[in-house]
């Protein structure tokens, strides 16, 4: 007969963190989520480090670029979904990386002959209030003056009267000289009351612009997860079957970091498809693999040469996959056996793969368990799929605003490259459902509650580091009873009004 794991297959929901000494150093001010996304090695930094240890799932319902900025923003880290075109994919990738600002290359430019209809659709196009305007209409050409939303009136103004005629010329404008540093241009955008200050060379040539809400944005985002040329970063999703046509595209495009998207990562083609990779690029292209639930799963994949490895198969709240095949583990379990093996590599090696816990997560202190059990980071769908920024439509259903969300193994979203199976294109069967989620307004409202009550947990376990907590914390499994003892009970509830 089968080989017969003979542990309990336990869920986030069946423990409970058991509070150790908090100390006066142990206040949320102090706590640090910092956490490393790839593989380092001993006594060394990891290259890619997440500022606080959430990314978004690889779904069509979650991970389009306006999530990806917002979570940037915010010390994330978002993996655009791999479930569409290959260059419908790297635009969005390309459109993470050009939204940072720093020195911003202009990509909406025209020339002094264009006429006001061309700027009107050049800002439909784009969304872009301020437009260079060079001699040849390049985003390098020489600058001749910036057309903003101040120098024209779309609703009363011609709209044959060309550019030349009512820009700002280069004459009136205050410019930097190449070579500027980012500090001395914001200064000499906050002394001449600036939104706007194009960077020229020795020949005129636009080389930048540098904007005031770019610095505004940055310090009302101080956990902002950006690299050294000042673009925010992101992860792509990629499949094993066309990695060999979406991976340079998706590495031409700017993405920081890759992450195979499948539902069972224990697989021949996961090891085909990170060799390829490691095979034309070496170690410079950064990409994780899974998921897996157990030690061996990992081994392979790190054995393979995954950055890092994520963990969890059918805990998601839109998969049906334990459902429909049988196949799973119960995510805290999963975590912690995985979480061993990782260590045990580090002690043979010396070399720290980072796991992520994907799925399971329903309440926000099991984020918390997560990360004690071992997890690095925390891959999530559903949470996102709730705010402002993730891609689906926002419905009102009875008395309550939804969005939509659906699974990668869901007829909806034809994802059939996820399966690991060496089949033809097609799914057999769905392992995922198509549903709704509760409207939840704005992600940056949502997160800094979210990571208030990490934060807090985290000083009652007097732990201010990931690290510290998955060192000195303890759990306790409970039981059903006592489950129902830690919610409010023998008490009638007042109605919300």
């Amino acid at each position: 007969m089968a080989n017969l794991i003979d542990n309990v297959s336990r869920t986030f929901g069946e423990y409970l963190l058991i509070p150790g000494l908090t100390t006066k150093l142990c206040v949320p001010a102090n706590i640090s989520l910092r956490t490393p996304l790839i593989k380092y090695g001993k006594g060394k930094i990891a290259d890619i480090r997440l500022n606080i240890p959430f990314v978004s799932a690889i779904m069509q319902s979650v991970s389009g670029p306006e999530l990806a900025i917002e979570l940037a923003r915010n010390g994330g880290l978002s993996f655009i979904y791999a479930s569409q075109p290959v260059e419908s994919q790297a635009e969005m990738v390309r459109k993470v990386k050009k939204f940072k600002a720093g020195f911003v290359v202009s990509d909406s430019n025209l020339t002094p002959e264009h006429r006001l209809a061309d700027v009107l659709s050049l800002i439909a196009r784009t969304g872009h209030s301020t437009i260079g305007v060079t001699d040849d209409g390049s985003p390098n050409g020489r600058l001749l003056g910036i057309v903003t939303s101040r120098d024209f009136r779309s609703d009363k103004d011609d709209r044959y009267t060309k550019v030349k005629d009512f820009m700002t010329p280069f004459d009136k404008l205050i410019y930097g000289k190449a070579g500027i540093s980012l500090t001395e241009a914001n200064q000499m955008i906050w002394k001449h009351k600036l939104n706007t200050l194009p960077i020229v060379d020795d020949e005129q040539r636009l080389l930048y612009f540098v904007f005031r809400k770019d610095y505004d944005s940055h310090r009302e985002n101080p956990y902002e997860l950006s690299g050294n040329d000042k673009t925010l970063l992101v992860g792509a999703g990629i499949n094993t079957r066309d990695y060999e046509e979406r991976v340079p595209a998706l590495v031409d495009a700017g993405a920081d970091v890759l992450c195979i998207d499948s539902s069972d990562g224990y697989s021949e083609w996961q090891r085909d498809a990170i060799r390829w990779i490691r095979n034309r690029y070496g170690a410079d292209v950064k990409v994780g693999a899974g998921n897996v639930v157990d030690s061996e799963g990992f081994r392979y994949l790190v054995n393979a040469g995954a950055d890092f490895v994520k963990v969890g198969i059918g805990g998601g709240s839109i998969c049906i996959t334990r459902e429909q095949k049988g196949i799973g583990r119960g995510q805290a379990t999963a975590l912690m056996d995985v979480n061993e093996a990782r260590n045990l590599h580090f002690e043979e090696t010396g070399v720290y793969v980072p796991i992520c816990s994907d799925g399971g997560l329903v309440h926000d202190y099991h984020m918390v368990l997560a990360l004690a059990m071992g997890a690095d980071f925390l891959m999530m769908g559903r949470y996102f799929a709730r705010f402002d920024e993730s891609p689906t439509k926002k419905l009102r259903i009875g008395n309550s605003y939804v969005k939509e969300y659906w699974g990668e193994g869901s007829n909806r979203a034809q994802n059939w490259e996820r399966y690991d199976t060496g089949d033809s294109e097609g799914l057999k069967f769905e392992e995922g459902v198509d549903s709704y989620v509760p409207y939840a307004g704005k992600m940056k409202d949502n997160l800094g509650i979210t990571l208030g009550k990490i934060k807090a947990t985290m000083c009652s376990c007097g732990a201010i580091t990931i690290e510290e907590l998955q060192k000195f914390s303890k759990i306790t499994l409970v039981s059903s009873t006592s489950i129902v003892e830690g919610g409010a009970h023998d008490v009638i509830l007042k109605e919300q009004t």
